[in-house]
């Protein structure tokens, strides 16, 4: 079991990450949320642990990668004794405090085909949904859901959900209470979590077609339409009951926009790109889909980065940009200050209602600070050091008090370094824990064999 320290303490260090006692212990008291009931989607208040020193609590790794050898590893989910992860066509799960390689996970689901669409939801009952290809050719159909549990490695039923063009399709999947739904182009389809049972189809009008989904605490759809007298697409959003297909309002996005990304369901956040292939703005709606407010990310000051869906048909995986406490967090680009290293940057909240910046939380010298989850009413980010010589830390930021707390304290060796960028690798706090895990796996270009190649790793609390 691996268990060593990943950075030693040193008195100035500590003492620079320690902060005031009082106002870490206040910033632990983050807001409880209303009891959640094991078919609602999971959103865990996080507690500063009693010791912020940071020791190794997972990883998984590989030393048997042939030249040109290549896996894809799409999702990564996290509950208090497994993490679980997609390679290929299988999802496997690992009892966190191992230090394990390829044959060493608790359970094992072999899918018929590569997995070709994830969510970042879980349930409280710790249960997700993935998307398959009906077959083990990458140009197989994506049409293939299945519903697992997470700390078992059972497969709680399968759905076929419509017949995919291969070619133009590119489905989604989301949760919301109780239920699972997908999106594949030409239609969605939404399932009973419970036992799998279809509650619902709705197709898209004439030259138009279902391009995404949010889920969380809401359903959003989103509808592209092309004309082709104009040769312009347009986008429209719809608010959907999931449990019986119901629209409750559409907001019809502005003509010109290039595309849209639906940060947030609930409430309910746009990204568009207005006129250029990168975000612009983003937009806030209320709880009756009329707009509220209008954030410019335009200018090159701020980090709005969604990934493009064309892959896992995704429109919801913004990881930059976080939506919680009537605020919704951006971070600013690195400001270099002469060299490479030492660089900086700040987080900063903006109103939901007035789109009026609300507190900005910088980084400090030689560090970057991401924005990662909600914990409550707190901002969870990560402080990553640039120059690999000032510790990482996950701290907790206070939106209303501008104050910050660490949680973790701690450092990575080396072979680790590539797998801490959000945009590029999945990053996820759970249970105390912050895991970051690739999604690619490559060996390499020339060779035979490359040694210890690092898919993912956990830190925890020393104590």
């Amino acid at each position: 079991m691996a268990v060593l320290l990943i950075g030693a303490l040193c008195v100035g260090s500590w003492l620079l990450w320690r902060g005031d006692g009082h106002s870490a212990g206040a910033a632990g008291k983050a807001a409880a949320l209303a009891k959640q009931g094991p078919l609602d989607i999971r959103e865990t208040v996080e507690n500063r642990p009693a010791n912020i020193a940071g020791r190794m609590a997972f990883r998984f790794s590989a030393d048997d990668m042939q030249a040109g050898e290549s896996h894809a590893m799409p999702g990564m989910w996290a509950t208090d004794k497994i993490l679980a992860k997609g390679i290929n066509r299988t999802l496997v799960g690992f009892k966190i405090g191992k230090d394990a390689t390829t044959g060493d996970e608790n359970w094992r689901i072999r899918l018929a085909g590569p997995i070709c669409g994830t969510t970042r939801h879980v349930t409280v009952g710790d249960r997700t949904a993935v998307l398959f290809r009906s077959g083990v050719d990458t140009h197989a159909p994506c049409d293939h859901l299945a519903f697992v549990d997470l700390d078992t490695g059972k497969k709680l039923w399968e759905a076929r959900f419509s017949k995919v063009n291969a070619l133009y399709d590119t489905p989604s999947v989301t949760m919301t209470r109780a239920t699972v739904v997908v999106a594949w182009g030409k239609g969605s389809q939404a399932y009973d979590m419970d036992q799998g049972k279809l509650l619902w189809t709705s197709t898209p009008p004439p030259k138009c077609k279902d391009g995404g989904l949010a889920g969380g605490r809401a359903l959003l759809i989103r509808t592209d339409c092309f004309d082709e007298k104009s040769l312009a697409e347009s986008y429209r959003v719809r608010n959907v009951d999931p449990r019986t297909g119901k629209v409750t309002w559409t907001y019809q996005v502005a003509e010109g926009v290039q595309s849209v990304y639906l940060v947030s369901a609930e409430p309910a956040v746009l990204a568009v790109a207005a006129g250029d292939v990168e975000i612009t703005d983003l937009i806030s709606l209320d709880g009756h889909g009329k707009y509220r407010a209008t954030i410019r990310v335009e200018g090159g000051h701020y980090v709005a980065d969604c990934v493009d869906g064309e892959e896992d048909g995704a429109v919801d995986n913004c990881p930059t940009i976080v939506v919680g406490d009537g605020q919704v967090f951006l971070m600013s680009r690195e400001d270099p200050d002469g060299t490479i290293v030492n660089n900086s940057n700040w987080i900063i909240g903006f109103d939901l209602a007035t789109g009026k910046t609300v507190k900005k939380f910088e980084s400090g010298r030689d560090q970057l600070l991401y924005p990662l989850r909600m914990s409550g009413d707190q901002l969870l980010a990560l402080r990553e050091s640039s120059d690999h010589i000032t510790p990482m830390g996950l701290v907790s930021l206070n939106p209303r008090t501008g104050k910050e707390t660490p949680y973790l304290y701690f450092d990575l060796p080396s072979e680790a370094w590539t797998l801490t960028a959000p945009t590029l690798n999945d990053v996820i706090v759970q249970n105390g824990r912050l895991f970051f895990g690739t999604k690619q796996a490559s060996g390499p270009s020339t060779g035979k064999k490359k040694v210890w190649e690092w898919l993912v790793l956990g830190v925890g609390s020393a104590g």
